[in-house]
C-alpha cells in the first residue's frame, strides 16, 4: 500500500501498519512490566521522534512508572544526521538510583543514544536501559546496547508514529518509509 501525502514531493510507503505498531508496543510494554515489576521505572522519552512510542509504551505498562523527557536534535531539517547530537531540554526528574528506560523511537548511528547514556549514567542510575521501536542497525557508527527492540529495518528513512522528514508526517498512526516521487 503506497499512500500519497504530496505528489510532487515524495511518497510514504508503509512499512508497519497501526494495527502492527499497537501489537508490537503492546508485546513491549508486557515485556518491561515483568522485568520492573515493583521497581517503579522512569520512562524517559527522547523528544520529539520518540512522542508517540513513549506515550503508548507508558500505557502497555501495566505497572507503576514515571513520566519524563530529554530533547536531542542531530537531524535538524535535513534527512541525514548531522553527526552532532545536541540537547536542546533536559530532564526535570532525579534519577539518581532509580531504573531509568531511555525511550528512543529509532537508533541509526547510535550518536544521539550514545551521549544520552553517558550524561543519564553519570547521575547514578540504579540501572539504565534503552528501549526503541526501530533499530536500523546497517546506519550504526557508534556501537550501543538496545535492550528492547520492537523491529530492526534497513537504512531506509522512516517516518510516521512520531518520526518526520523537516517536521512532516510525525502525525501518521504508522511506520512509513519515506520515498522520492516518481514522475509517471
Amino acid at each position: 500500500m503506497i499512500e500519497s501525502l504530496a505528489a510532487s514531493e515524495s511518497r510514504v510507503r508503509v512499512l508497519y501498519s497501526a494495527d502492527r505498531v499497537r501489537d508490537r508496543v503492546r508485546e513491549m510494554g508486557l515485556v518491561l512490566a515483568r522485568d520492573y515489576d515493583g521497581l517503579r521505572p522512569i520512562l524517559v522519552g527522547v523528544l520529539k521522534g520518540a512522542c508517540a512510542f513513549h506515550a503508548d509504551l507508558a500505557r502497555a505498562i501495566p505497572i507503576e512508572l514515571e513520566l519524563d523527557f530529554v530533547s536531542v536534535s542531530s537531524y535538524g531539517t535535513e534527512t541525514v544526521s548531522s553527526g552532532a547530537a545536541h540537547i536542546l531540554g533536559d530532564l526535570r526528574s532525579e534519577i539518581a538510583g532509580r531504573h531509568v528506560v531511555l525511550c528512543e523511537a529509532v537508533v541509526d548511528s547510535g550518536r544521539s543514544v550514545s551521549m544520552l547514556l553517558e550524561r543519564l549514567g553519570a547521575r547514578r542510575p540504579a540501572s539504565l536501559k534503552v528501549a526503541t521501536l526501530l533499530d536500523k542497525t546497517p546506519c550504526r557508527e557508534v556501537e550501543v546496547s538496545l535492550d528492547y527492540v520492537g523491529w530492526t529495518v534497513g537504512a531506509e528513512f522512516v517516518v510516521g508514529y512520531g518520526l518526520d522528514a523537516a517536521e512532516r508526517y510525525r502525525n501518521l498512526p504508522y511506520v512509513g518509509v519515506l520515498e522520492e516521487a516518481r514522475d509517471s
